[in-house]
């Protein structure tokens, strides 16, 4: 009996340090999932940055793309434009010295004066000499025609040339202008993507400290667990034994009691009594 209170003391004394060893493992689960769902809550913040670095990482590319495109254009018009104006130069050399024989006559006036005199050489009788007189006027005249029309041809196309050249500054100057916008744009979204990126790592080595702190807390309840386990396996060994003397005792009582009924049984045959078929089986052969 002795033994028995004292296996039940020291089960009530294994299930108060179980008690306090379950606090201490539940103060700590409590702090573990605090952590972790702070953890958490930065990573969804992690996912979130990462989403905008990514669509500011996109919309940066996709300006440098059409800065590019830009820069290209624009180098074209300024070829254009520069073969434009090599080709207004020579024209413009070719009018000077255009300019230093044409006659002050119009184009008009000329070929009226070509006219009269083919009309004269054909409808007059001439003789040989007067006739090539007349000829060599009107190829003089064709000369001075000819020049007064490509010197109306090239002042026409320095005209459109000038155009041309005006159109293709005016393109050029726009695609500058957007280049110019769009790359600071492009400038700007980097700017914000950087700063982001620190941001970024800055809320990772956040969540990288959560989740050591994290860690370290289930670190601290693995011996916790492990002693709770030691004391459980204590406490179902003493519960066993308490057990076995129980049974012990009960088997020892059981004894004792078919031992007295014997006893009675064999005192009823002493005395002639007739015996009950159970009594007369706690007897058995040996004592009939």
């Amino acid at each position: 009996m002795a033994q028995q209170q004292q296996r039940t003391q020291q089960i009530t004394e294994l299930n108060q340090k179980i008690s306090v060893l379950k606090g201490q493992r539940e103060k700590l689960k409590a702090e573990a999932e605090g952590l972790a769902k702070e953890r958490d809550r930065i990573n969804e913040q992690i996912k979130h940055l990462n989403a905008e670095i990514f669509e500011l990482k996109n919309e940066r590319n996709n300006l440098n793309v059409e800065v590019k495109t830009l820069k290209q254009k624009r180098n074209e018009m300024q070829a254009k434009v520069r073969i434009k104006i090599e080709e207004a130069k020579r024209l413009n050399e070719e009018l000077k010295a255009l300019g230093k024989r044409k006659t002050r006559k119009s184009i008009s006036a000329i070929q009226k004066e070509i006219d009269a005199i083919e009309w004269k050489i054909q409808t007059n009788p001439l003789d040989l000499q007067e006739e090539k007189a007349l000829v060599e006027k009107v190829k003089s005249l064709e000369a001075q025609l000819a020049t007064l029309r490509r010197f109306e041809q090239i002042s026409q196309k320095l005209l459109e040339l000038r155009a041309e050249i005006k159109a293709l500054e005016t393109e050029g100057k726009f695609c500058h202008e957007k280049l110019t916008d769009s790359a600071k744009k492009s400038q700007e979204l980097h700017e914000k993507m950087i700063a982001k990126i620190k941001e970024l790592n800055k809320v990772k080595a956040e969540a990288d400290d959560f989740h050591k702190r994290f860690v370290t807390v289930k670190e601290r309840m693995t011996p916790i667990n492990t002693e709770i386990q030691g004391l459980l396996n204590q406490v179902r060994a003493l519960k066993g034994e308490l057990l076995k003397a129980k049974m012990d005792e009960e088997r020892k009582s059981e004894e004792a009691l078919l031992e007295k009924l014997k006893q009675q049984a064999a005192e009823k045959l002493k005395r002639g009594e007739k015996l009950t078929w159970e009594e007369f089986q706690l007897l058995g052969d040996e004592d009939l």
